[in-house]
């Protein structure tokens, strides 16, 4: 039988399961240190860095343990590369007998009520929508999962998609005519019944705070939890033990109940007139913001004359509404699912007017057509601890970028985890000769209104010398398109640029390419995975503090003001720090992989933090001479090039 020692032999199971497998050190030591948790009922906390093995090393001790395990990642993207690629290989080789399950969140499935609903309703729709429902009915007669992530033929965000898939709001739960077909309550008893579960993180602390219905049963269940893209976790749980309320939500509330009482309530006129005058008050409140999307500090706003009255208009209409629905409860199960759901969204409208209650950030964020107001706790220590606590279960959490200086403080503070191991597992990848670390002379100050300029000719420097492709990450929107439109005139290269395209099909079009340019903000820093030629230069803009007009970080930079704490260097700097490690992380990928990395911020020599980042990024060789960057790429280059003619050849 296999043990977590004999799997990374030479001669082990994963040599037999992988083609040319190589044993690293740092793989078996943080597998052995897993297995050792799970059979204590323990917590780890790992940072291994790039190049470890760390999927294999968590996932051969779960395999080989007893008992039921959930494995967490960051994205979807993620979770199904685990599922459908890693967990095979292995399971095949170390326990075949073992079930594994894929669970996704409720959105991710196809709902079989509210698609024959929007059938029935499809007049009311556009042709773009009449024409995609078309394409889910007949994709519906074949699909077995209901997963549409399936449905390749419609665009990731498709406008039929909230019609035919559910929310915690909707959802009629055993209520529905169809929960015994409903896809959803099989993959959930699926998962119930299986070893191993693989979910994302968004589903797991959705799941713990027990905001959806039915799913709550998971995770008391379990014997071991792995966070992989453990450093998401601290954001990600503040928002599922906090509190929103959104425009769009109560407008989709307003539409259902409209169209409601057009079909199968027509005479709940009343009804409908109520809906159509509180869809124009909401119309109303999103012209009191400014046009362009933002963030900013509800406190502040709510307390503006002209907002408090459209505010206090929009919670009477919702009011009214309520009132309206309540007299026709019990006469369709539906308007019933409808009249819970506005006296949800009224009684969190209610909470979020309150704003003079401490421990929260209130905070507002706007899109072109609607607003949502948000109530986040400025910590999830003392809620997600106690969890921990209270459960006796195996806990693991391990990220690329967990430990900033070499300490885990940062990390397990804000999670309340008080009594975990801690592992620091460095990169099998010999930095120093596979790359190159540029922080190039004469910047502009990073607040410079005309550093893009600067920026521009770096990157076209760049480009001009890399036979690879080229990353060019962001802290700002804006100043990414503002390079955009500089360098599509200046580059024979094909630009690829966030916004255009799904995520997904950028990264393919990059990777296909080989030689393109891709510019992007926050969500190509982590998450990305491109290797050899296609990515030999990345470029970062400045270093990622979060925007000062960030409220939760206003408010918790004031919380740490109140408490005596030096607010800088507890909660802004390590946040940077981890952002720009992952930024870093995109480069080298691979032990053949080479190229160089570019910071174009000067606070990195000048200030006295900027060693902090220094020491914190992989051991790469370093220069402030951009020539010496450019003259590292160019010997890339002709390598790249070499390599290529041999294969040609040969």
């Amino acid at each position: 039988m296999a043990t977590v020692l004999s799997v990374f032999k030479p001669t082990g199971e994963l040599a037999q399961a992988i083609t040319n497998f190589q044993p690293r050190a740092a793989q078996q030591q943080m597998a052995e240190a897993i297995a050792a948790t799970v059979k204590k009922k323990g917590q780890l906390v790992v940072e291994a860095e790039t190049g470890t093995g760390k999927t294999f090393a968590y996932l051969a001790p779960v395999l080989l343990g007893k008992g039921k395990a959930i494995i967490s990642t960051g994205t979807k993207n993620l979770q199904e590369q685990l599922f459908h690629r890693d967990l095979p290989t292995l399971k095949k080789v170390l326990a075949p007998e073992k079930v594994v399950a894929l669970l996704k969140g409720r959105s991710n499935y196809l709902c079989l009520h509210r698609m024959e609903q929007a059938v029935q309703q499809a007049g009311q729709f556009n042709k773009d929508i009449q024409s995609q429902l078309i394409t889910v009915k007949r994709w519906s007669t074949s699909t077995r999962s209901g997963d549409m992530g399936e449905l390749n033929a419609l665009p990731e965000d498709a406008s039929v998609l909230p019609q035919v898939t559910s929310t915690q709001d909707n959802c009629l739960g055993r209520d529905c005519p169809v929960y015994e077909d409903c896809h959803l309550v099989k993959a959930r008893k699926e998962a119930m019944e299986a070893d191993i579960v693989v979910v994302n993180h968004h589903l797991f602390f959705a799941d713990m705070a027990l905001k959806d219905t039915g799913f709550g049963e998971l995770i008391p269940s379990v014997d071991t939890v792995v966070f992989d893209e453990a450093h998401q976790i601290p954001d990600i749980a503040s928002q599922y033990f906090g509190e929103t309320v959104s425009s769009r939500q109560l407008s989709e509330l307003c539409e259902e109940l409209q169209r409601l009482c057009m079909t199968e309530l027509k005479d709940l006129s009343q009804g409908s007139a109520m809906a159509r005058t509180l869809l124009q008050t909401l119309k109303d409140w999103r012209l009191l913001f400014p046009r362009d999307p933002m963030r900013g500090n509800w406190r502040d706003w709510r307390k503006k004359p002209e907002v408090a009255e459209v505010a206090e208009r929009v919670q009477e209409r919702l009011t009214l509404l309520t009132e309206v629905m309540k007299t026709a409860i019990g006469r369709n199960k539906d308007l019933d699912n409808l009249h819970e759901r506005a006296e949800q969204h009224l009684y969190i409208w209610r909470q979020l007017m309150d704003v003079d209650r401490t421990g929260y950030s209130f905070w507002f964020e706007t899109t072109p057509r609607h607003v949502s107001l948000h109530q986040t706790p400025l910590s999830v220590a003392k809620t997600f601890g106690g969890y921990i606590k209270r459960n006796k279960m195996s806990w693991v959490f391990t990220s690329a970028t967990l430990a900033v200086n070499g300490q885990f403080d940062y990390f397990t503070k804000r999670l309340g985890i008080e009594e975990a191991d801690t592992l620091l597992l460095e990169s099998p990848f010999d930095f120093a000769s596979q790359a190159k670390l540029c922080l190039p002379r004469y910047l502009p100050e990073a607040n410079d209104p005309n550093r893009h300029q600067m920026l521009t000719e770096i990157a076209e420097q760049c480009v001009q010398v890399n036979r690879g492709g080229t990353f060019l990450l962001f802290t700002s929107h804006r100043m990414l398109q503002q390079m955009a439109t500089i360098l599509r005139d200046r580059l024979d290269r094909d630009i690829l640029v966030q916004g255009e395209s799904g995520k997904t099909e950028l990264l393919e079009t990059f990777t296909k390419k080989g030689n393109a340019v891709l510019l992007g903000t926050s969500s190509f820093w982590e998450g990305v995975d491109v290797r050899g030629e296609a990515l030999r230069c990345v470029i970062i803009d400045k270093l990622p503090f979060a925007s000062p007009d960030d409220p939760l970080l206003n408010a918790r930079v004031e919380d740490a003001r109140l408490r005596g704490v030096d607010a800088f260097s507890t909660i802004q700097l390590p946040q940077a720090i981890i952002a720009l490690k992952q930024g870093a992380g995109r480069l080298i990928r691979d032990k053949d992989d080479s190229g160089v990395l570019i910071v174009c911020d000067s606070r990195l020599v000048t200030r006295q933090y900027g060693k902090q980042f220094l020491s914190s990024l992989p051991a790469m060789s370093r220069t402030r001479d951009l020539n010496q960057a450019l003259e590292f790429l160019a010997q890339v280059a002709e390598k790249d090039e070499t390599k290529n003619e041999e294969l040609t050849s040969s």
